[in-house]
C-alpha cells in the first residue's frame, strides 16, 4: 500500500480487493485462484498481500477499489462489491479500517487485460496468482479476508447466480455445474443439478452447440430479466446456510 494525502494521524482508511477467477492451468479440474501482490517495505516486506492502497480524500470507496486494482494488478472488473470492513484494533500498524471489495472475472478476460496492458508497455510487477486452497504467507490479516470471501462465495451458490459470473456468456450445462463444483468443493449429481436449473427458469436454451468427441452440448445464456433473477438452481434451505 501507499500512503495517500490525509492520512497524517488517527484513523487511516484503506481498500483493498479479493478478486477472484476460475483456472485450469493445465490441471483436470478447474480451481479458484487470486492475484497477491508482494510487498516490498516493512511492515511484512517479502510478504504476500491483497491489492489495495489508502483511500484518496477525493474519491469513493469503489473508485478507489478499482484504482488500486488497476495499479497493482492490471485488471479491471466490470463490477466490484463491496465484502466486509475489516477493523480490528491490532490489525495493522496504527489504526488502520480497511473496506474490502470483492469481484469475479472469467479467466478469459484476466489474460485479455494483462495482454493489454502488456501492449501498452505496463509492466505489472510483484503479482502472482495462488489457489485460493493453497496460499502462501499473507501479511496483516489478509488470510481472514481471503477466507471470509471464500466462505462468501460458497454461501451465495446456495442462492444467486454467482457462478455465472467465472463462465463467458454462453455456456453449457456442464460448464455451469463445474462451475459450482468448483466453488462448492463437491460434485453434484447431474441429473438432478439439471433439474434444479430447470426450475429456476433462469437460462435461455441457444440454438448453438458445443461439438467435439462426446455427444454435441446445447450451449445456454443467462437471463437476466427473468422474475426470479437473485435465484440459483441450488437455491434451498440447506445451501443457503452452509
Amino acid at each position: 500500500m501507499t500512503r495517500s494525502e490525509g492520512s497524517e494521524d488517527g484513523i487511516r482508511l484503506a481498500v483493498s480487493t479479493v478478486i477472484l477467477t476460475m483456472r485450469r492451468d493445465g490441471s483436470a479440474a478447474p480451481r479458484i485462484a487470486l492475484p497477491l501482490v508482494r510487498r516490498t517495505r516493512a511492515p511484512h516486506a517479502g510478504d504476500w498481500a491483497l491489492p489495495g492502497g489508502w483511500l484518496d480524500v477525493r474519491e469513493g470507496l469503489a473508485a478507489a477499489a478499482a484504482r488500486t486494482l488497476a495499479e497493482t494488478t492490471g485488471l479491471a472488473p466490470s463490477y466490484l462489491e463491496q465484502l466486509y470492513a475489516f477493523g480490528a484494533v491490532d490489525r495493522a500498524p496504527g489504526r488502520v479500517i480497511s473496506v474490502v471489495y470483492w469481484a469475479l472475472l472469467r479467466e478469459d478476460l484476466v489474460d485479455q487485460q494483462l495482454a493489454e496492458r502488456r501492449s501498452a508497455g505496463v509492466e505489472i510487477e510483484n503479482v502472482e496468482w495462488f489457489d485460493a486452497s493453497d496460499l502462501p504467507t499473507l501479511a496483516f490479516d489478509h488470510a481472514r479476508i481471503v477466507e471470509y470471501a471464500a466462505w462468501r462465495l460458497r454461501n451465495k451458490a446456495g442462492y444467486s447466480r454467482v457462478a455465472q459470473g467465472f463462465l463467458p456468456p454462453e455456456f453449457t450445462l456442464a460448464d455451469l455445474r463445474e462451475a459450482y463444483e468448483t466453488i462448492l468443493g463437491r460434485k453434484l449429481d447431474p441429473a438432478n443439478f439439471r433439474r434444479q436449473v430447470d426450475a429456476t427458469r433462469t437460462l435461455i436454451p441457444t440454438n448453438a452447440f458445443r461439438t467435439g468427441s462426446h455427444r454435441p452440448a446445447r450451449l445456454y445464456r443467462d437471463a437476466t430479466d427473468v422474475e426470479l433473477a437473485d435465484r440459483g438452481p441450488l437455491a434451498s434451505d440447506e445451501t443457503r446456510t452452509s
